[in-house]
């Protein structure tokens, strides 16, 4: 049944190698827009809830080259920026090969 429900949506759970990590402020709509997508593409992330923890958020700014807003989006250690980011590369189809890629 869950095979027949991941064919329909489009997942495939199992080819999804990539480390994928997310840092989000829990009421962000742009985080949640993100993780929705994360999630409706079977990949299991890893997330920090940087909520009001400045040591955590500048610890992000470093990763993100000096970005501060929410989400920021890595995929095996690599910044690909936040939600808007996500998303167009999703349209271009060429987020899956990215999350295929083992870390």
């Amino acid at each position: 049944m869950l095979d027949s429900l991941n064919n329909l949506l489009g997942r495939h759970p199992e080819k999804i190698k990539a480390n994928v990590e997310i840092y989000t402020w829990q009421t962000c709509p742009f985080c949640i827009r993100a993780k929705m997508l994360l999630s409706l593409k079977g990949v299991n992330y890893t997330e920090y809830k940087i909520d009001g923890d400045e040591a955590a958020r500048d610890k992000m700014t470093e990763r993100a080259n000096g970005s501060r807003t929410l989400p920021q989006i890595f995929i095996n250690d690599q910044h690909v920026g936040g939600c808007s980011e996500i998303h167009e590369l999703d349209k271009k189809g060429e987020l899956d090969p990215l999350l295929m890629e083992a870390a």
